[in-house]
Formats: C-alpha cells, sequence, structure tokens
C-alpha cells in the first residue's frame, strides 16, 4: 500500500492532492467495508484488449465521501494483486454506483465480479438531457466544476508494474470528483424535471448486453462479407463464426485467428486441402496450428452445403403511405431537441422513428418518458389528429387539428 502526493493544481485528485494505492487484501476489505455504509461512490476502471479477445483489468478507481458533501477520498485498487472478485458484494447493494461512459466499465466488472452495478449512475448519459451530446470526462468536469482535467498519456501501458506516481495520479483523476459532478447534475435535472428521465435512460444502459458478441452476427462487421452472395456468403459467415468462437477460447484478437482478407478468400474460392490454405493470400503457418487449418476446411466444407443467413433485418418494412412522414418527424424531433436542450441521439434517432411508425410494440418512443413527449404526438400526426406546421420564428411545430379540411 503506497500514499501518493499529487503536485498541487485544480484537478488535484484528494482532499488533500493524495490518493491511496491498494496492493493488497487486508487494506481492500476494509475499503470494501466502508463502502458498504455509503450511498454512492465512483468508479472507474482502466484495461487492455489489443492482444486478447476479453478485457484485461489493470487498475480500479473508486472514490467515496468520508464527510457527506466534502472533499472524496480516492483509493486505485491493484487488480494483479487483490482478488477483486471481493468487490461483488459492494455492487450488488443497494447503491449508486456512479460512473461516466459505463459500457466498457461495466463489461470489465461484469467480467471481472460476475455481476453488475445493482444501481448505476452514468454522469456521459445524464448530460445528454442538459444539452451536452457525449461529453468526455474532461468537457463534463469543465462545464460543471471548472476544472481542466490532465489529458495523460492515452498509451499508458496500464499493466506494467510499478506504474509512477504520474501515471496514478492521472487514473485517480477520473473519479476524484466525479460525485460533485453528480451533485451538480442532479440539481440542474431537478430544475428541469428530468431526473427521473435519466435514471431511466441510465437502467436501460445499466441492463443493455455485453461481453462476447454472438458469433454468428459477426460476419457483418466485415463489409468485404457482407458483400457476398450466395454459397460465397455462407463460407463467409461460417468462418467468421469460427474465427469469432476460436478467439474467445484462445482469449487473443481475432485478427490473430484468420484475417478478414483471408475469410473473403476463401469465400470466393473454398480450399479443399491444407496446400490451398497455405496459399491463400495473408494466411500463414501460425493461423493453421494446433489444428486449427483442418478445423477451418471442415467449417468451409459444412458450410457449402447451407444457404446463407438472411443478409437482411427482416423486420416489416414501413409502409408507403408512412415513408414522408419519417422524413417530416425527424426534422421535428431535432428540432425539439433544440428547444429542449436535449441530445438528439437520447430524444430519439431514426432508427426509434421506424419503429415507432411501423407499429413495433418495442419501440423505445412507445415506452417511458418518451411515449408522451415523442410517441403520442407522433402518434396523432400519423393518425391525422394533428398536423407540422411552421411558427413566425421558421420552426417546425407540432400542433391538434380542429378540424379535417373539408
Amino acid at each position: 500500500m503506497e500514499r501518493h502526493d499529487r503536485r498541487r493544481g485544480s484537478a488535484a485528485p484528494g482532499p488533500d492532492g493524495a490518493f491511496e494505492f491498494v496492493d493488497d487484501d487486508a487494506r481492500f476489505a476494509e475499503i470494501l467495508t466502508h463502502l458498504a455504509g455509503v450511498s454512492e461512490f465512483a468508479i472507474d476502471t482502466e484495461f487492455h484488449r489489443e492482444r486478447t479477445y476479453f478485457p484485461q483489468l489493470a487498475l480500479v478507481q473508486l472514490a467515496w465521501d468520508d464527510v457527506p458533501g466534502g472533499p472524496s477520498a480516492v483509493a486505485i485498487i491493484d487488480p494483479l494483486a487483490v482478488d477483486i472478485g471481493a468487490l461483488r458484494d459492494v455492487l450488488e447493494r443497494d447503491i449508486t454506483t456512479v460512473v461516466h461512459a459505463a459500457d466498457q466499465d461495466l463489461e470489465v466488472l461484469e467480467l471481472a465480479c460476475g455481476v453488475l452495478p445493482r444501481r448505476m449512475y452514468d454522469t456521459q448519459v445524464a448530460a445528454g438531457f442538459l444539452g451536452m451530446s457525449t461529453p468526455s470526462l474532461a468537457a463534463l468536469h469543465d462545464r460543471e466544476l471548472g476544472l481542466h482535467l490532465s489529458k495523460g498519456d492515452r498509451l499508458t501501458d496500464w499493466l506494467r508494474r510499478p506504474l509512477d506516481a504520474e501515471q496514478l495520479s492521472y487514473a485517480a483523476s477520473d473519479v476524484a470528483h466525479l460525485l460533485r459532478v453528480r451533485e451538480r447534475q442532479l440539481a440542474e435535472l431537478d430544475e428541469r424535471g428530468r431526473t427521473t428521465w435519466a435514471e431511466d435512460e441510465c437502467e436501460i444502459n445499466r441492463l443493455r448486453a455485453r461481453g462476447q458478441r454472438d458469433p454468428q452476427e459477426v460476419w457483418r462487421k466485415v463489409k468485404e462479407v457482407r458483400q457476398l452472395r450466395g454459397k460465397a456468403l455462407a463460407v463467409g459467415q461460417a468462418v467468421a463464426a469460427w474465427r469469432e468462437e476460436r478467439a474467445a477460447a484462445l482469449d487473443v484478437p481475432v485478427r490473430h485467428v484468420f484475417p478478414d482478407l483471408a475469410i473473403v478468400a476463401v469465400s470466393q474460392r473454398p480450399p479443399r486441402s491444407l496446400d490451398d490454405l497455405k496459399k491463400v493470400r495473408s494466411v500463414d503457418g501460425r493461423f493453421l496450428r494446433d489444428g486449427a487449418g483442418n478445423d477451418l476446411l471442415a467449417v468451409i466444407r459444412d458450410a457449402q452445403q447451407h444457404a446463407p443467413r438472411p443478409s437482411e433485418d427482416h423486420r416489416a418494412d414501413l409502409e408507403r403511405e408512412l415513408r414522408p412522414a419519417l422524413g417530416l418527424v425527424s426534422a421535428w424531433v431535432s428540432q425539439l431537441a433544440r428547444n429542449l436542450d436535449i441530445d438528439t441521439a437520447i430524444l430519439a434517432n431514426r432508427g426509434d422513428l421506424e419503429a415507432l411508425l411501423r407499429g413495433d410494440p418495442e419501440a423505445r418512443l412507445a415506452h417511458g418518458w418518451r411515449a408522451g413527449l415523442v410517441g403520442e404526438p407522433v402518434r396523432k400526426l400519423v393518425a391525422g389528429e394533428a398536423a407540422l406546421a411552421f411558427d413566425p420564428d421558421g420552426e417546425l411545430v407540432l400542433e391538434g387539428r380542429s378540424r379535417l379540411a373539408p
């Protein structure tokens, strides 16, 4: 366990410019016992996945208030030295876990601890309800607290030990003031009547599927494979799935299993033997070791006997008479987002509008706070109960119709 004093500055991570580095289980257990009694704490992670399939957790940064409303205490936990899985008990408690841009952190925490936080507040999500469009952590600190975070070294090897004081100080700054940011945001959200909206959106994001990709769908991420047709597409889909499953099993990046270019090559001209495989451009012996070559040949042979999976999403097409409404409604939503000072991407995207107009019962605009703000007005529009018009300032407004035209 070490105590580091950071150089004085507006972004000092702790109450006295200090933070605690924890690399023993006993001290970590003491911190977890303390966290179990707070109402909220901030968390961030540092990880790498350049040489692995699954993210490698390198640091866990924690911040909490020893004194309500006072400066946060900050601890950096070394998951290479302690059992980070012990954090599970705190995550499962009825405590608000405060994060910024949570998606990757949640994936890492679920992998390391086996659970997601029971309650989560994402400062980036909340910022969308205050007129900011997916702001960086630095931009949010500047807006809410007038603090300027150091950019640090984005290429830092967080798995290296020992880390120097400057690296640790940079990591600590990611959580040191996050509870104050949340405090400011909640005051503004409450003033605007949007606290529930932000909380609902954070919960939707908390429960979003993450982690290992569906092997049967990864071919859609390879542009050249998407352009294939017929048997070639069937082979491309099967080889992409095989590559994904093998990469996960070996915990290596997919490019270390088989290159994209090679998937396209074997799809267009399926090899029949290992010698054929070795002649494929961008394929060398390392991709065919430990039986991988023979396994791949079997996958290719089997794929040639089947039709490809549908290349398009088979959702119902938007009815022809509703297609003109999509452009109009999109323009109105953009106007509404500006008027309300809400990030348009949070309010409604094109896919949301299409789903609503199709009558999809799972449409995001048919539920929660969006239903009354966007969903119901759009329903009235397509039902002929409302109309879009320009007001004197040249802005689109959606208003009720007093009567149908004769």
